[in-house]
């Protein structure tokens, strides 16, 4: 087989796959041929010039580098196992690069058509990234959604618990507080009846003067007299005295007059139960007997028995005042109408001592 037969290209089939791609290892496979070629380029022109005058060895040089020259191709071809195509392309480096270009068009134009089997690789990883992100992302959205789940359950139980508590408290509360009104009410009830208003009238002392001799003569007074008060009595006669029988044991002894008054004082009207005293509240502050009074004021609380105690004024509400007694620092809550009626009296504790009253001046001189 000739040396030209060898290096020829061998037709490429119909449906032939495309030549394949070059790496930089036929690279130096084809350097180290062309040095092959030199050498034997050389070793023959040593040989032209030693028998330059020998034309007849001339012919046989040439048959001898033919020779050569094939023997090496064939010994490439046996150490490397190339192909016919490989071998015409070591020898036309120009269609090798012609082939390059050619293989990178083939390339781009699958790359565009999505049919190059390392874009198709590529898109395959990436999508198996994206859907296992997906899924990551999916199971952490279903772990924060239980977990907020739980987190509400718990928070709508501790604010249901904490309001059934409120709730309950709130209840007692009340409860205890009108518990507290209802006794309360309950004293001053029992109050007003054991020092309400007797049924005995007394009579009103008046004085009469000697009429001077010059004077007229008095005109009797004609103008209606008050109607007196009916009682309208719910209960038996039975029932009405031993009431009273009972107000009578209960009703403490008049104290006796002082000895210091003097003997000839104008007669006033006996001091009643049924007298009243002007109460109010007003912006804070109580009115009671001409005097105000504030919060924690110092003050002396009087009872119809007589008991006197220290206390200061805790608040002044509006319809009633709170004072503590300095003794036990218990709470007492006085209403306006025990005020007025005279249940309680109400002193100022700084002034008691140097506070001279006039006997002449106030029905309540004896008490003083």
């Amino acid at each position: 087989m000739s040396a030209a037969g060898l290096l020829a290209p061998a037709p490429a089939p119909a449906g032939a796959p495309p030549a394949p791609e070059y790496y930089p290892e036929e690279d130096e496979e084809l350097e180290s041929a062309e040095d092959d070629e030199r050498s034997c380029r050389g070793r023959e022109s040593d040989e032209d010039t030693e028998d330059a005058s020998e034309t007849d060895l001339a012919k046989h040089d040439e048959e001898d580098y033919v020779e050569m020259k094939e023997q090496s191709y064939l010994q490439m071809v046996h150490d490397h196992h190339l192909d016919s195509v490989t071998l015409f392309t070591l020898w036309n480096p120009k269609g090798m690069y012609q082939d390059k270009l050619a293989s990178l068009k083939r390339q781009l134009q699958q790359l565009q058509e999505g049919t190059l089997q390392e874009y198709q690789k590529r898109m395959k990883k990436l999508d198996q990234q994206y859907k296992e992100r997906i899924r990551n992302a999916e199971l952490f959205l279903q772990l924060e959604t239980e977990q907020v789940e739980r987190n509400y359950i718990k928070e709508k139980k501790a604010a249901v618990k904490e309001f059934e508590d409120k709730k309950v408290e709130l209840k007692e509360n009340l409860i205890a507080e009108l518990e507290e009104k209802k006794k309360m009410i309950e004293n001053e009830k029992l109050t007003m009846e054991l020092t309400g208003d007797s049924m005995e009238v007394k009579p009103i002392m008046t004085r009469k003067l000697r009429r001077r001799p010059n004077d007229p003569v008095p005109i009797p007074d004609k103008r209606r007299k008050p109607a007196p008060a009916q009682l309208n009595y719910l209960l038996t006669d039975e029932q009405i005295m031993e009431d009273l029988r009972t107000l009578n044991k209960l009703k403490s002894p008049k104290r006796p007059a002082s000895p210091s008054s003097p003997e000839h004082l104008p007669a006033t009207p006996a001091e009643s139960p049924a007298q009243r005293f002007e109460a109010r509240i007003e912006d804070g502050k109580l009115y009671y007997d001409k005097r105000w009074y504030h919060k924690s004021q110092a003050i002396y609380l009087e009872s119809k028995d007589n008991q006197k105690l220290s206390c200061v004024i805790s608040s002044v509400g509006a319809n009633e005042i709170w004072v503590r007694k300095t003794s036990d620092s218990t709470k007492m809550r006085i209403y306006l109408g025990q005020l007025q009626r005279g249940l309680f009296v109400i002193r100022r504790r700084e002034c008691e001592q140097h506070l001279q009253i006039d006997p002449l001046e106030s029905p309540r001189a004896s008490e003083s």
